[in-house]
């Protein structure tokens, strides 16, 4: 029995076809796949790179606008977008034309430019808060502003959602199982006990969150608006409205990552759902693909980032290292990208097109979920959207990670990849950019219709569902 309402059996048959579909139509990247496994571990060179659904790593030749193309020569319409970090699109034309000037200025110098000072005006007009710094990726944004709390407060405890995605900040990769926390699984290397100095709850859960607060150690919280990441899960109304309140109560502040959620609109859900965090982080697609993360602080942090600045000096009896900043953040290319994608690229006219043509994909997904007689439910966030195998959206990590059915998501993956296009890998979600079209998001409909049309007329295939 599972929760998505089609049996195993049935699974492993139709992905099988597609298996040998898959690896019959890619002899190139077969090839380089094989050639790569003699210098790069796992024959890609990151290992989560294999974890796709398909038989053999998949090698892209180009990519532009809402397309891509691999080596064997197939045309993707893609509305997995680099899991968000080509957001707006591969290679946007500002952006590209950007690369191409600093690229004859100067890419690193340790030294400011005038589109730094651009940037940061930028990025406080757009989200409200005041002071801003850049780093490189929104794993480094978020460890920074992790020990900028811990300084500020003079408190050692993280508090976390269940399910939580923040990068790989070690002190996020926890889990609440059966009251505890406990570490994520498949943890690899990790030396210290997690649990000591961070804690985690459930999302949408107040009364766990204040148990946790009320504690009088929790440094911070930080969190996604909306869960993306363990399989998209909202927030009940009032919900964050609460969690700033409790956090102010008991002397926690609330870091907001919208690296995903700025999907939601120019000014992500802080702006839109007027959050008034003490910091916020994003990476990935601010910078138009180019790597670059960003942290914006309040007045009041700001005078208490000055304050701890000012103690660890006196206590450590010199300059010392704060612990933050790599060599390459806030390079000369990435804050030209910065810039010109915060002027050219995130704009208003942008999300015009993109969050009309997820509400489309929405409401199809949900016709076609219908006319199959699935049990399944769509959660939509500006223009992200995904189908999950549960038949009411979840409200916490626990339950969205409970409705995964791994290998009918592959599956249905893997069917999808062999006829055009690419869905973001893991679980369901979709991000619409402003390049696609309306006839694109019917493709994909179509095709997934015609999918579990296939699946669905296998022998067997139906499973009553609890």
């Amino acid at each position: 029995m599972t929760t998505s309402g089609i049996s195993e059996a049935a699974v492993q048959s139709f992905v099988a076809a597609e298996r040998e579909r898959f690896l019959a139509r890619n002899p190139k990247s077969l090839a380089l796949a094989e050639r790569a496994r003699h210098s790069l571990f796992g024959g890609v060179p990151m290992h989560w790179m294999n974890d796709w659904s398909m038989p053999s790593a998949l090698f892209v030749s180009h990519a532009q606008g809402s397309r891509f193309h691999d080596v064997d020569g197939h045309e993707y319409v893609d509305f997995c977008l680099g899991d968000t970090g080509s957001m707006f699109g591969h290679s946007p034309a500002p952006i590209a034309r950007a690369l191409a000037e600093q690229g004859a200025r100067g890419l690193t110098t340790m030294l400011p430019g005038e589109d730094a000072v651009v940037a940061g005006e930028l990025l406080a007009e757009r989200f409200g808060l005041p002071f801003w710094q850049v780093a490189t990726t929104a794993t480094d944004a978020n460890r920074y502003v992790i020990r900028w709390a811990r300084a500020i407060t003079n408190r050692k405890m993280l508090l976390v959602f269940d399910g939580c995605y923040h990068g790989t900040v070690d002190d996020v990769m926890v889990r609440h199982q059966e009251g505890r926390t406990v570490h994520r699984g498949g943890l690899i290397g990790q030396a210290h006990n997690l649990a000591e100095t961070s804690r985690a709850v459930p999302f949408n859960d107040l009364a766990a969150l204040e148990a946790a607060l009320a504690k009088g150690d929790v440094a911070a919280l930080i969190c996604e608006p909306a869960m993306t990441n363990i399989g998209m899960v909202l927030p009940a109304p009032g919900f964050m409205e609460q969690v700033r309140a409790l956090t102010r109560q008991y002397g926690t502040l609330l870091i907001i990552d919208e690296t995903h959620t700025l999907s939601t609109g120019p000014g992500g859900c802080t702006r839109a759902w007027n959050l008034q965090p003490d910091f916020i982080t994003f990476g990935k697609p601010i910078a138009g693909g180019v790597p670059c993360s960003a942290y914006g602080c309040s007045h009041e942090m700001a005078q208490a980032m000055r304050l701890a600045q000012q103690h660890a000096s006196e206590t450590s009896h010199g300059h010392g290292h704060s612990g933050m900043g790599t060599t390459l953040s806030a390079n000369a290319l990435a804050m030209r990208c910065l810039r010109v994608s915060l002027e050219e690229v995130m704009t208003p006219a942008a999300y015009a097109r993109m969050l009309p043509l997820a509400a489309r994909l929405a409401a199809g997904l949900r016709e076609v979920i219908a006319r199959h007689g699935l049990a399944w439910s769509v959660t939509e966030l500006g223009a992200r959207c995904e189908f999950q195998f549960c038949a009411t959206p979840p409200t916490t990590g626990a339950e969205a990670e409970a409705a995964f059915h791994d290998s009918l998501q592959q599956a249905l993956h893997l069917y999808l990849i062999n006829r055009g296009i690419l869905i973001t890998p893991f679980h369901n979600m979709t991000l619409c950019c402003p390049d696609l079209e309306a006839a694109d998001v019917d493709r994909l409909l179509a095709t997934l219709d015609q999918a579990l049309g296939e699946l669905l007329a296998l022998p067997g295939a139906r499973e009553c569902q609890p």
